[in-house]
């Protein structure tokens, strides 16, 4: 008989559980399960000793009593697996790491299963040595066209279904059907690099590079070689072999120039050069190098302005502007922040590591009535801000800053309202149901299965709430 027959889990009986233990023992891979409730149901003997405990004392525990760093409990909750991530065990083992949910067949979780792949960080590195031994040597070039090349976001990252940012939307995929120039313009915060990003990927160049680069992050004296590059020995300090600028990386296919109103004017001249003969001369060479490479450019200040302050020239603006996008401010497309929210928790809960789904009405609606200086940029600030807060699944409106929960709107002070105003407590709560669902439904385009993720219940359940409030959806 098992010792471990004292200890079985609601789905697997004794028998079960001493049959794995058979499998996973003779293995020198750490293996792990935890049932729904994050129990420790089976342990093999090599995680057990890498955990430091006996094996007897490990079953039936939770196992956040054995590890305070466990990341399964959000794991269980949020349902997707994560796989090759680093953690460092409460015993100060580091180690790289698969936790994978299993689901039953209406997509609940059953159980969760680990295991450690590599057991010390050490050990990963020796492998990758090996690996690289085996490649072959990897020119300096080459692995940084690797590095630069893809684009890595599409219309769907770019989240908001309001009738400005469906505008933009528009505006930006007509451009991606071209290969003329695009200027892309507005507010620090906006996004302006993911409609870049998207633009790239939507175009005929897709397959091509993708080369970024801040103009304002470079200071000046570097600004020059890090576009067209230089020749070997072209200045005190230059690599052996010289360098490739990030035009001639970029050809084939699209450069994306950002904060290009911060260009120093010289380098604004050479840029024009570039737009006019299609070619590029390397510092210190003698010869002409052609580049076939689109430009995407953004700025967050008044080109027009610069103009007039002859900081910016007018022949490149209007060289550069042959498709103007302009992404609106967060406060010009209010319509969006609820789904933004979503999204912004779903992203930082899964980084994080912490599991928050839900977000109150009242936190919401301060969200919406906040002006957002800093657009979406700081709107993420805030909400990683209220989940490292909240000790549960909800952002409540005391984990928001002091200074967006001062726009809070008056209809929430339901204080000043007449007892007659008011209705029952399930009434008003069934009335936000119904109304959340609808609208992140929408917002999904009636995917069910995507709606109940947001949402945070099973599929069943949402098609039960569904026929509950009688929606009437779209087929």
């Amino acid at each position: 008989m098992s010792t471990y027959a004292g200890k079985k889990d609601s789905f697997m009986d004794s028998t079960f559980m001493t049959r794995l233990h058979q499998i996973f023992d003779p293995i020198s891979v750490p293996f792990i399960m935890v049932n729904k409730d994050t129990e420790i149901v089976m342990i093999n003997e090599a995680f057990a000793e890498y955990l430091e405990h006996p094996r007897d004392e490990l079953i039936g525990k939770k196992v956040s009593d054995v590890d305070p760093n466990t990341r399964f409990p959000y794991v269980i909750k949020n349902k997707k697996p994560e796989i090759a991530y680093k953690h460092k065990f409460s015993n100060g083992h580091t180690a790289i790491v698969h936790r994978i949910p299993v689901l039953d067949d209406d997509g609940e979780v059953v159980y969760g299963f680990g295991m450690v792949v590599f057991d010390d960080i050490k050990q990963l590195q020796e492998v990758l040595e090996k690996n690289k031994l085996l490649e072959g040597k990897l020119s300096v070039y080459q692995e940084e066209l690797k590095n630069m090349r893809g684009a890595k976001y599409n219309w769907k990252t770019i989240v908001g279904n309001s009738l400005v940012m469906q505008s933009v939307k528009s505006m930006a995929a007509k451009s991606a059907k071209t290969d003329s120039n695009v200027l892309i313009v507005g507010e620090s915060g906006t996004g302006k690099e993911l409609f870049a990003h998207a633009i790239h990927n939507d175009s005929r160049r897709a397959d091509g590079p993708f080369v970024k680069l801040n103009c304002a992050a470079i200071p000046k004296d570097l600004l020059e070689s890090e576009l067209f590059g230089y020749e070997e020995g072209a200045f005190t300090g230059a690599k052996k072999q010289g360098k490739i600028g990030k035009f001639e990386l970029a050809s084939g296919g699209t450069i994306f120039l950002d904060e290009i109103g911060d260009m120093p004017l010289d380098m604004q001249v050479k840029i024009l050069r570039v737009l006019q003969e299609k070619e590029i001369e390397r510092i210190g060479g003698n010869k002409t190098i052609p580049v076939d490479c689109r430009i995407i450019a953004a700025t967050n200040r008044e080109l027009q302005e610069r103009i007039k302050e002859n900081l910016f020239r007018e022949d490149l603006y209007y060289r550069l502007n042959v498709i103007n996008v302009e992404v609106p401010p967060l406060r010009a497309r209010k319509d969006d922040i609820e789904i933004l929210t979503l999204k912004l928790m779903d992203k930082l809960s899964n980084s994080l590591g912490r599991f928050v789904s839900n977000i109150t009405v009242d936190a919401l609606e301060s969200l919406k009535s906040y002006n957002w200086p800093g657009n979406i940029r700081e709107l993420e600030n805030v909400i990683e801000r209220a989940i490292n807060l909240t000790d549960q699944e909800t952002i409540e409106i005391h984990h928001l800053p002091a200074y967006v929960i001062a726009h809070k709107p008056d209809h929430l002070e339901f204080e000043k309202q007449e007892p007659a105003n008011f209705v029952s407590l399930r009434e008003a709560v069934e009335d936000i149901e119904k109304s959340t669902i609808l609208r992140c439904l929408k917002a999904v385009n009636y995917n069910k299965l995507k709606a109940a993720k947001i949402l945070g219940i099973s599929r069943t359940s949402l098609y039960e709430k569904i026929e509950k409030y009688h929606m009437d959806l779209p087929q």
